[in-house]
């Protein structure tokens, strides 16, 4: 089989997409996909659905498959690094809902999404222990995954107010890429959260990251809030997103060598309110590729 490196060159190149999960968009005020692609095709050149599967895909989801429109499947619901999380229930559901969405690929917060055995009273999602023994488990879930599935599957640098163990975030994704031969989704508000949290800079750690494997960006919103002396950030989804946010964007467009996707996260927004963002979005994304006829 080819290295990822090699497999890459066969990904579509997807420009700046939305994310929704189920029922997101029939709340009052949130974003509809539709709509926002149909007013502003630029920014919703596909959709990031998250997919619990124990709720499925809801009619918003299944109309933008239907009509062909492209597509990526975010995972809620699997700790990659327990084998016992991959039965043989959740697995025929996963490629049953890959027949449906035909997704570019997979991805997903690669952390604990749940506690114990998968159960609706036991969801959560905390990162995972940054230490090198915790590399290769994770690996072997997302080639797993993969093999499962016949599709990419990009982990993503979870949310956190506490991180543990001792190795810099952007290593240990790097080090589970490489072992688990694979790309990478890069959360640029979730890295912005890991570095508040462990007093470094926006940047640190950069060095330490496989650019050519990142394949995925994120961009959301983010409340800082006070609680007991800790200061921390919420991942809301909301429409003010950090300056470190946005710096780490930045500075991460302009790294990653095979990057196919940015998906600005909103979904609980109404469509002016988020517009701005995209319109950020894409200046970066345009300064980067200026010339080259990618992104367009």
């Amino acid at each position: 089989m080819p290295s990822f490196l090699e497999r890459v060159g066969a990904l579509p190149t997807l420009g700046l997409g939305v994310s929704t999960e189920y029922g997101a968009g029939q709340q009052a005020g949130a974003l509809d996909p539709a709509a926002l692609r149909r007013d502003h095709p630029d920014f919703a050149n596909f959709l990031e659905v998250g997919v619990e599967i124990v709720k499925g895909l809801d009619d918003d989801a299944r109309a933008w498959a239907a009509r062909g429109w492209a597509n990526t499947y975010h995972f809620l619901d699997i700790n990659l690094d327990e084998p016992e999380d991959f039965d043989d229930a959740w697995l025929d559901a996963v490629r049953r809902t890959v027949a449906v969405l035909d997704p570019a690929w997979l991805c997903g917060d690669a952390g604990l999404w749940h506690f114990g055995g998968r159960d609706r009273g036991q969801m959560l999602l905390l990162p995972p222990v940054l230490v090198a023994e915790a590399v290769t488990p994770m690996a072997d879930g997302i080639a797993r995954l993969r093999e499962a599935t016949g599709r990419e599957v990009l982990p993503e640098n979870p949310p956190g107010a506490v991180f543990l163990g001792d190795m810099h975030l952007l290593e240990f994704f790097s080090r589970v890429a490489e072992a688990g031969d694979t790309g990478l989704l890069l959360d640029c508000a979730h890295l912005a959260m890991y570095q508040r949290a462990r007093g470094h800079a926006p940047l640190d750690g950069f060095d330490g990251l496989s650019w050519d494997r990142v394949v995925e960006l994120h961009i959301a919103g983010g409340r800082e809030l006070l609680a007991d002396g800790l200061r921390w950030v919420e991942d809301d989804h909301g429409t003010a997103v950090l300056p470190d946010t946005w710096e780490i964007a930045c500075a991460a467009i302009a790294r990653a060598s095979n990057l196919r996707a940015v998906v600005v996260e909103c979904e609980r927004n109404a469509i002016a309110e988020v517009v701005p963002l995209f319109e950020r979005a894409r200046e970066l994304v345009a300064e980067r590729f200026a010339g080259t006829g990618e992104f367009a």
